[in-house]
């Protein structure tokens, strides 16, 4: 999907990333797979989450809502992705996603938990 970071604020939780989608991604109607789509925005609110943690810590994804919005034709997308909410162990996410003209194609929310890396001296 070609991740590209173009932004990042550990300290507000924000993100902006972007994507290369080709016509490969494309469904039978021409325009980006759904699941694609999905991927571009788990993608864009998992490293909201993970550049706010310390070394030592990764946060899966538990749970992933995305709302289709409008047809997305393949292209360029950019993401913006923040914590909501940050706990001790599950975390609240929300995000975007925005085709190549900046209208909005699929918003997503998540929640993820955060865990020691196996091995890591914090496990």
């Amino acid at each position: 999907m070609g991740w590209e970071l173009v932004s990042v604020d550990p300290d507000l939780g924000t993100i902006e990333v972007a994507f290369q989608a080709g016509p490969h991604f494309a469904n039978p109607m021409g325009m980006t797979q759904g699941g694609f789509l999905a991927a571009m925005l788990d993608d864009t609110l998992g490293p909201a989450l993970v550049a706010c943690l310390p070394d030592g810590q990764f946060a899966p994804t538990v749970d992933l809502h995305v709302q289709f919005l409008r047809p997305a034709p393949p292209g360029r997308f950019r993401g913006l992705g923040r914590v909501v909410r940050r706990g001790r162990t599950m975390c609240f996410l929300a995000g975007d996603l925005f085709d190549s003209e900046g209208r909005i194609v699929a918003t997503a929310t998540a929640t993820a938990q955060v865990r020691a890396v196996i091995g890591s001296a914090d496990s």
